[in-house]
């Protein structure tokens, strides 16, 4: 079962390279360099045999001087390209590993973000690829070389002493029986120092984002034990990763050792007894140190090996995940349609239902008010809408049709939402404007957004205009500002279905008269859907629904659900303060 296993991890590690599209011309050249510099290590220990089997001033030629230099030119030359080449083609594979799996996560529907903390995430994106970048651009090199020096250095022993070559075999089933188990338990090591290094990357971003609610909250001790915890952990994986490694290091010094003793008092002996020259036994030790050497590399290879079959693992996990399907399905060109909300449920756990047999209609170009208690499904409705997740029974029309059946691309194109904590990028006014466009947006029409949303006004004071950096999440602009940045890129977008969630509840009275001001001219001819803790703000909506753990127990517009539904009658009496005569 377990060969079974690592049988499979290696194809997947292999298969996840072929995928990245690797430079085969360019790897195939870096080859025949490493070839051509590891022949002319071969033909350095027959020089150094003639040399010592007849060593005098006069035995140094012109042309032997000369051929040493040439094969020791040859050698550096050819060695540096080759490492550059590994080097750029190993890079170009982690690139598109890189790209493959951005493209991927970008792709990954939002349940999967659910589930999986932003740090862990970027992990696999940095971490993980780095490690396979490691293993690529600096140990294949010496693999590569490696095997091609063991093989010809044992050709040429094998045809200068064979009974000597064979004695040198003896010690590579012993160096097998240590180092094949270590580097089983190095694989497992790796997969345990990548989770953890994913979870101490969450936690440092966590922190860090959201450094204002940290402070604010007095949670720096909190914050920094967490931390510590995650700096603890990885020091032990580090120092268990010491201890493999201080049994890899003094055992390869072991057998080096121990072959050294093997080959010198075999060879001295037959030396002595005349069956071979000094030089011979000199260049016998010298392509021993050409199959040594290569070995100490090969097995820093298979260690490096073993962690990045654990660093793929992840990789491959996230690669395998399905994503969303932007193409399939009919174009939806027009939204001017009713919404038809058809005995509607979910839950984000099937014990959990959040929504319970939800029915209503949203007229085309009128504007519902979805209204309630906190935590009774309205926000889970607006992420159904946007098809952020699948319903666990029922259905979302437009008209006829179900909104599964349009391509989500298409779908989506089609809604603008300006939620409570509008999302603000780092970067300009200009960007956040102009995000998510699918077109070119020229000055006058950035303009005109950002008078119909009345933020033209206070982005021409700010010292660069529309080319003022907002800092992270916007935190150089009030909450006004951005809510009225969201506005304008949502009517850059056009959208024909506009979803307003709690657009204005954050803000002080004056910037919320502005916000409502440009939220007018969003609204204007759009089919707008509207949630609402506040009622003063949805009074005048054409259709009210009023949502209470997850079921829907009124719609009307305001004066019907007064009259008729005594918890929307308490609400608007708490906070409209009205005096009703009946």
């Amino acid at each position: 079962m377990k060969i079974e296993k690592k049988q499979r991890n290696w194809r997947q590690f292999v298969d996840l390279i072929r995928k990245s599209e690797p430079p085969k011309l360019l790897l195939g050249i870096a080859l025949v360099l490493s070839l051509a510099t590891t022949l002319v290590n071969l033909t350095i220990p027959v020089f150094t045999k003639n040399l010592v089997n007849g060593f005098s001033m006069d035995a140094l030629s012109g042309p032997q001087i000369a051929g040493m230099a040439i094969a020791f030119i040859l050698q550096v030359i050819s060695g540096g390209v080759s490492v550059y080449l590994l080097n750029r083609g190993g890079n170009q594979i982690v690139a598109n590993i890189r790209e493959r799996l951005w493209r991927k996560m970008i792709s990954l529907p939002v349940p999967y973000f659910d589930n999986h903390q932003t740090g862990e995430t970027v992990s696999r994106v940095t971490n993980d690829t780095g490690v396979i970048k490691g293993l690529i651009t600096e140990q294949l090199t010496g693999f590569i070389t490696g095997i091609i020096s063991i093989i010809g250095s044992i050709t040429i022993l094998l045809y200068m002493n064979w009974k000597m070559t064979l004695l040198m075999f003896i010690v590579f089933p012993i160096a097998a029986l240590i180092f094949v188990p270590v580097g089983r338990k190095m694989f497992k090591l790796s997969k345990g120092i990548q989770q953890e290094t994913a979870h101490f990357t969450s936690t440092l971003n966590r922190a860090v984002s959201e450094v204002r609610l940290v402070k604010a909250s007095g949670a720096e001790e909190v914050e920094y034990n967490q931390g510590v915890s995650g700096i603890r952990k990885l020091y032990e994986f580090g120092l268990r990763e010491g201890k493999l490694l201080a049994i890899i290091s003094p055992m390869v010094s072991f057998v080096i050792l121990l072959l050294l003793v093997a080959i010198i008092g075999f060879g001295g002996a037959q030396v002595s007894s005349g069956a071979m020259s000094a030089g011979e036994l000199v260049a016998f030790i010298l392509y021993l140190f050409q199959i040594v050497m290569p070995l100490t590399q090969i097995s820093q290879f298979f260690t490096q090996f073993q962690k990045a079959m654990g660093a793929a693992d992840s990789i491959i996990e996230i690669l395998g995940t399905e994503e969303e399907d932007q193409e399939t399905g009919i174009v939806a060109t027009s939204s001017n349609k009713p919404i038809i909300v058809d005995h509607l449920s979910f839950g984000y756990k099937e014990d959990e239902p959040i929504l319970r047999d939800v029915s209503f209609t949203i007229a085309p170009g009128k504007v519902t008010a979805i209204v309630g208690p906190s935590g009774g499904g309205k926000t889970t409705f607006f992420s159904l809408l946007e098809r952020f997740y699948k319903p666990t029974s029922g259905a979302i029309r437009l008209g006829e049709k179900e909104i599964s059946q349009f391509s989500l691309q298409s779908w989506r194109r089609q809604i603008g939402y300006v939620s409570q904590e509008s999302p603000i990028i780092a970067g300009t006014i200009r960007d956040n404007i102009c995000y998510g466009s699918d077109r070119e947006i020229t000055q006058q029409q950035l303009e005109w957004a950002a008078q119909m949303a009345y933020a033209d006004h206070f982005i021409r004071e700010l010292p660069q205009g529309y080319d003022t950096e907002v800092g992270e999440r916007g935190m150089k602009l009030s909450g006004g500002q951005r809510q009225r940045i969201a506005i304008a890129r949502a009517l850059l977008r056009d959208p024909q279905i506009l979803m307003l969630d709690e657009a204005t509840s954050n803000l002080d009275s004056k910037s919320e008269d502005v916000v409502q001001k440009a939220l007018a001219n969003l609204m204007e001819g759009r089919t707008t859907i509207v949630i609402a803790h506040r009622l003063s703000t949805v009074v005048d909506a054409d259709l009210i629904v009023f949502v209470e753990k997850g079921r829907v127990t009124g719609s009307g517009t305001h004066e019907q659900l007064y009259r008729n539904h005594s918890l929307y009658r308490e609400f608007a009496d708490q906070q409209l303060r009205m005096q009703v005569t009946t």
